[in-house]
This record gives structure tokens, sequence and C-alpha cells, in this order.
């Protein structure tokens, strides 16, 4: 009777909370910055859903880092709300991302997006430090273990952390303030697609993995992070959550979804209903992080119908791989161009919906 009770008054605070309208970050010393873009983040998604696109500002289909450009400006006139950018290959001391791309020029863009009052996301695809293969090497099961506090790759991980610390402590505006952004390491745990996947470590060495990720980034300084937990496809909450490391280590609950077969709508539906649902009463962030799909109306009817259920910061569509020698197709993983006439009037449909929100709708 007694845990009851004490449950019935945690989840009663959590609630008076949420109605009163009380928005912080968990992290208890975040930056005036920080709590400013959660606090921002929290209006916007009762007003719509910001459109997000990875690497937007980096490259396109048929273009290489040129000044100004980005192919969601080219197609709608506008830059998206949310721009994400990744840091695979940081670890390692190199010049370039695991896509080719300059960290010098990532932190450029990071600053000139922030100037523009955008928002950031960065994700981290880090190799597999036990075997020295890519971060999509899931060969062992005991790569995580490794690099827990006692594990044979531990020292190289702290290596890694700290090159990661040391960029994130470069990424200031023209003040030398830090700029606030939402990191979202250890991504679609719920699958085995990386070293970090469900079926490749227990749950509580995941739980640790994050405890030691946000713990390490904190001890040098960096509060102006907010974290995102994020898992791919899954279809109950329970599921959701094996391996969540806790309220005090999360802002943002998300969910990667990319849109393969007729049942997709349903499943996602069902699982932005459970997930938007669990954010709100534990007062955290919603984003749809990854997804895409190729239908002629998928973005201005199939996903925008879903979208308006559910209180959702951000939905973000993956890159748009550099090939200027290829048509471009539109895939799950892309956004449309100029040469895709039926694909690029849906995406303006959802464009000038009210509902979705681009950089100048956020102004």
């Amino acid at each position: 009777m007694k845990a009851f009770l004490s449950t019935l008054i945690f989840v009663c605070i959590l609630t008076c909370h949420v109605q009163a309208g009380i928005s912080s970050p968990a992290d208890p010393q975040a930056t005036p910055e920080a709590i400013k873009l959660f606090q921002r983040l929290m209006d916007l998604q009762k007003k719509g859903v910001m459109y997000g696109h990875q690497d937007d500002l980096m490259y396109g289909y048929t273009w290489w880092y040129e000044k100004d450009r980005s192919d969601i400006k080219d197609l709608t006139g506008d830059y998206p709300a949310v721009a994400g950018f990744e840091l695979g290959h940081l670890e390692l001391g190199l010049e370039r991302s695991l896509d080719s791309v300059s960290f010098d020029q990532i932190r450029e863009q990071i600053r000139i997006f922030h100037k523009r009052n955008g928002v950031i996301t960065i994700s981290w695809h880090l190799d597999n430090p036990l075997t020295g293969k890519s971060a999509w090497d899931v060969s062992s099961k005991l790569v995580v273990k490794s690099i827990l506090p006692g594990g044979e790759k531990h020292a190289l991980f702290n290596t890694w952390m700290d090159r990661l610390a040391s960029y994130f402590l470069t990424l200031k505006d023209d003040n030398g303030v830090l700029i606030p952004f939402i990191f979202r390491p250890w991504h679609e745990h719920s699958g085995s697609f990386f070293w970090w996947g469900k079926n490749l470590c227990t749950e509580d060495e995941y739980i640790q993995l994050w405890h030691y990720t946000v713990n390490y980034l904190r001890s040098k300084g960096l509060h102006n992070i907010l974290y995102a937990y994020n898992t791919d496809r899954v279809l109950t909450v329970k599921e959701y959550l094996e391996g969540y490391p806790g309220d005090e280590f999360i802002d943002m609950f998300s969910l990667d979804m990319y849109d393969r077969g007729p049942q997709y709508f349903g499943e996602l539906d069902n699982a932005l209903a459970f997930i938007s649902g669990t954010a709100q009463v534990r007062n955290k962030l919603c984003a749809l992080s990854e997804c895409g799909g190729a239908d002629i109306t998928w973005y201005s009817e199939s996903l925008l119908n879903v979208l308006k259920k559910y209180p959702v910061s951000y939905v973000l569509n993956w890159r748009n791989t550099y090939n200027p020698k290829a048509v471009p197709e539109i895939t799950p993983y892309s956004t449309p161009s100029g040469k895709n006439e039926q694909y690029k009037a849906d995406f303006l449909k959802f464009y000038n919906d009210p509902h979705t929100l681009f950089l100048k709708d956020i102004q």
C-alpha cells in the first residue's frame, strides 16, 4: 500500500508540473541557453511539428558545401527548422566524418544555423572500439562491456570521449557562449544494427553506457546539451523503455521508424501515441527523429495525418546522398528534388500545411 501511494504521489507531482507548464532539462546545472531551448521546443510542439533534415546544410544530391545552400531551401525557399549533423570518425581524430564531411565546416554551419535561430541535433555513429571496424560491425557482444570502467577498451573509449567533449566545447556563438543542441547517441537500441544494439549487450550495460556518457560530458563542463533517448521500430511502451537510463539523464523521447510496408502508418500511429503520452507524463520532449517513405502522397497525407494527432517536436528525414551523375531517386532515406515533380508537389503541400514548421515559422 505504501509503495502504491508513493507511486501515485510521484505521478500526481509529474502531472501537476506538466499542467503548470514547468519545463526544464534533466541536467540540474543546465545553462540558461539549454533551458531556453528546452522550453522553446516544448512551446513549439504545441504549435505544430518542426521539419528536420540530416546534413541539409553540408551537401545535396548535386552539390557539395555551397554557401547558404540546402536541398530543402532549393525546393521550398525555406530552410528546415531542424538541422542534423553527424560526428562519426571524430573519435578517430580525423578531419572528416564517415560521410566525408569536414568537422571544421560542420562547426561553421552549426554556428551559422544557430544564428539563424534554427534547432541543431547531432548524431554519432562511432566505430567499433573492440574490432576497429565500423559502427555497423555487430560481430561481438562484448563491445559495450569492453568500454565500461574495468573493460579492456575503457582507456580508448575515454580518449574518444575526450575528443568528442573537446569538439563540443568549440561549438560557441559569436559571444563565446556554448550553443545548445540535441545530442542523440546510442540510437536505435531496440534493433541490433549497431554494436550497442539490444542483442549486443545487456540492458544494464546499455544503461551504464548512457550514464557514463552523460556524466562524462557534464564533468567536462558541457551543460548545454539536451539528450535524446532513441529506439528503432517498437510496438509497446515496455519494449520502448527497455534500456531507458532514467529521467535524470534524458530530455527527449525519440523514435526512428522508416516506411517498409503497408503496416507502417498503423505501427507509427501506435508508437507515437504511447511515446508522446509517456513523454508528457515525464515532462519530456518527443520527436520522430528519423523517418522516410516513397509514395507520392507520403508527406502531405499519410505522414501528416499521424503527426497531427500527437505533440511531436520535430520529424527528420535522413540525408540526400551526394551523387551528381545520377538522377535522384526517392527512397525512404531521402527527400524530393526538383527533378521528382510528383514528389516535389507532395512535399510542397506538406511544407504549406499550417501544422508543419520550417525555419521561417519558428522565428
